[in-house]
């Protein structure tokens, strides 16, 4: 299939040539550049659900792709799992955590290994990201793998990030403080049927305060027990206000600057054979002409 066509059926939602065009991404296959520079702009919110492991992300998306659902609108979920260490694949599949919603109509699943990114997502999240929003979904969601305070890129990423805590999360909550509790903008306090749940919401938005928080905008900490769809419908109510909003587009600019400098040196360096280059610095050596700071002045 030639890249027009693959992009034609991507922008028709073919959900075959939206997982052909994510791995031809993912694997840096022929064509994916092209791919990637034809992509039409677009707007589609991204919704990022982070939070430290064993808070209930996973159950929690699933009760949001519910309430998506009801809304009769179309979600295109990336999970973002640790890597197995043999083929750095996703060691958690998208079948056996979301099953209910793995061939719904309405409902693109895929799961993506972090394969060694510290950010806690995909090395090639950015691509992925864009390549789904044009795609005829109306909400991406990108529940990220859990890795604590080195998690912000979801951040840049993400128009509206949801921070996952659970309540035993109290001493944590001030290792967070200057990674996770920074780029949240709704905060949700999962098994919240749990004893100390109350003290720890009331603790949290405490902390959220003006005196203690640089935030001034407030920001919202809300209760659910996900596996009972319990407060779901509050937190998806929270979530599509804070979309309707107007933010500014600082962090998702430092983002997308990073990677672009990232780019740009790769593709600057193309030429560069690392063989040939000490083949040159020996020669040099040999005859005693080895100036370092000379030699790279050359390039």
């Amino acid at each position: 299939m030639v890249i027009t066509d693959l992009l034609n059926n991507i922008l028709r939602g073919d959900a075959k040539a939206i997982a052909r065009s994510i791995s031809l991404v993912e694997n840096e296959s022929d064509g994916y550049e092209h791919l990637l520079g034809s992509l039409p702009v677009s707007a589609t919110p991204v919704i990022g659900i982070t939070g430290p492991p064993g808070a209930g992300k996973s159950t929690l998306t699933d009760a949001l792709i519910s309430n998506i659902v009801k809304d009769d609108k179309q979600v295109a979920v990336l999970c973002v799992d640790p890597s197995s260490p043999f083929n750095l694949g996703a060691l958690l599949g998208d079948r056996i955590r979301m099953s209910e919603w793995y061939d719904h109509p309405q409902v693109y699943i895929r799961s993506l290994a972090t394969r060694g990114s510290l950010g806690g997502l995909h090395p090639k999240i950015i691509e992925i990201t864009e390549l789904l929003k044009a795609a005829p979904f109306d909400y991406i969601i990108v529940e990220t793998v859990g890795v604590g305070q080195s998690e912000i890129e979801i951040a840049g990423l993400a128009d509206c990030t949801v921070v996952v805590l659970v309540p035993e999360a109290g001493d944590e909550v001030q290792t967070m403080k200057a990674g996770l509790m920074e780029i949240a903008d709704i905060f949700v306090v999962n098994k919240s049927d749990r004893p100390e749940a109350d003290l720890f919401v009331k603790n949290l938005r405490t902390m959220l305060a003006p005196a203690f928080h640089s935030n001034t905008q407030d920001i919202p900490v809300l209760k659910t027990i996900a596996s009972r769809q319990e407060g779901v419908s509050d937190l998806w109510k929270a979530v599509n206000d804070h979309l309707r909003q107007q933010h500014g587009p600082q962090q998702k600019a430092w983002l997308f600057t990073e990677k672009a400098w990232q780019l740009i040196q790769q593709n600057k360096m193309k030429h560069l054979d690392k063989n040939h280059l000490k083949n040159e610095i020996e020669q040099l050596m040999q005859q005693g002409k080895f100036n370092l700071y000379q030699f790279i002045k050359a390039y």
